[in-house]
């Protein structure tokens, strides 16, 4: 499955799943990230971390690893 690292710029797509649990998962869903959102990537940092999201109409910027784990659609 592709996850949001897999993204190119400008690329949109819909969450599929959350990968992880506990806090780190929490704390992916509170930033708004939940299935069925569509994720757009709007900028990769030159070393690829951050990556800069639009996700609810807001801009996001979340690290290499949270973004792993994010499932994509």
């Amino acid at each position: 499955m592709r996850t949001v690292v897999d993204l190119k710029m400008g690329e949109t797509a819909k969450v599929v799943k959350l990968n992880g649990e506990g806090a780190v998962k929490r704390r992916i869903m509170d930033m708004g990230i939940t299935k069925g959102t569509e994720i757009t990537v709007r900028k990769v940092a030159p070393l690829g971390d951050p990556i800069e999201l639009t996700v609810r109409g807001y801009e996001l910027s979340i690290r290499k690893d949270e973004a792993a784990r994010i499932e994509v659609g």
